[in-house]
């Protein structure tokens, strides 16, 4: 009799989890980039009350349910024009994220999809938090013919920053290609100033959030792999747009709904136990 109780409990507690990521997800619809939550449940041990013999299966009572895991899903958001020059948003590629870091360098990096990015005093890309956006960077630009500089394909993450001079000529323009290549007109004159880099995991799930849309590698993530957007694995980069939440409020509701009916059935379940309890103590009056 109390096991039902103590089951009809373990539901409760571990519903009421479900139902506060649901409603952090509802609450998330309309942030950048945000990757929904997922609850999943699993049984908890069971008592033997007979073991299993020749002909004969094993009585085994269920001892209730417990938190199994909180899966981040890391599909892609769509992604929605906003005709800035400084949003990116990554297309497809859902395993692919900004780097980006407090001082500019390419120790204690964070990750993002949420590319609105802005450009300070020193011309440097930054996030709204004031983090430096990282990418691989020319010591001088040299000129564009199509296809990446050979220099770009190694050598440390750094913050991206716009030089406003080449060789004394002033900066007219600048654009970011699909590839990340951050291109510079200087008296008419294309230049390859760097590039924009993107970092992929082999379990993106594994990472974990620290809130402003970032997250940061852990040991079950695995090592970033730095990588150029468009090549294979990676996603492209599209400037002018900024990826939305992957929230599909539907199914929050629905869950909502199914999370609700059935704590409503385990407090039923204590209910029912309560009053057979009841029932068997008054056989003494």
């Amino acid at each position: 009799m109390l096991r039902s109780l103590y089951s009809g409990i373990s539901g409760m507690k571990n519903l009421q989890t479900k139902m506060d990521v649901i409603s952090n997800n509802i609450s998330n619809v309309n942030t950048t980039s945000f990757k929904t939550g997922r609850v999943r449940f699993e049984d908890m041990i069971s008592q033997s009350l007979e073991g299993a013999q020749a002909n004969i299966n094993g009585k085994q009572v269920g001892l209730g349910m417990q938190l199994g895991s909180i899966d981040t899903v890391m599909t892609s958001g769509s992604l929605q024009s906003t005709g800035r020059d400084l949003d990116f948003g990554i297309e497809t590629g859902e395993n692919s994220f900004f780097a980006v870091s407090s001082n500019g360098t390419d120790a204690d990096v964070l990750y993002t999809r949420d590319g609105g990015f802005y450009m300070n005093a020193d011309n440097e890309f930054i996030t709204a938090s004031g983090y430096q956006v990282l990418g691989r960077m020319l010591d001088v630009p040299v000129e564009y013919t199509g296809t990446a500089p050979a220099a770009l394909e190694t050598g440390n993450l750094q913050g991206i920053s716009i030089p406003q001079l080449n060789n004394g000529i002033k900066l007219d323009s600048y654009s970011v290609d699909s590839s990340g290549l951050i291109l510079g007109v200087y008296n008419d004159k294309v230049m390859v100033v760097g590039q924009m880099m993107l970092t992929n995991f082999s379990n993106a799930g594994g990472l974990e959030k620290t809130g402003g849309n970032m997250y940061r590698s852990t040991l079950n993530s695995g090592q970033p792999i730095v990588g150029s957007a468009g090549s294979e694995g990676y996603g492209k980069i599209r400037s002018g747009f900024l990826e939305m939440s992957n929230v599909d409020l539907s199914n929050e509701f629905t869950e909502m709904i199914v999370a609700q009916r059935a704590y409503q059935a385990s407090s039923r379940s204590i209910s029912t136990s309560d009053q057979m309890l009841e029932e068997l103590l008054a056989l003494k009056r």
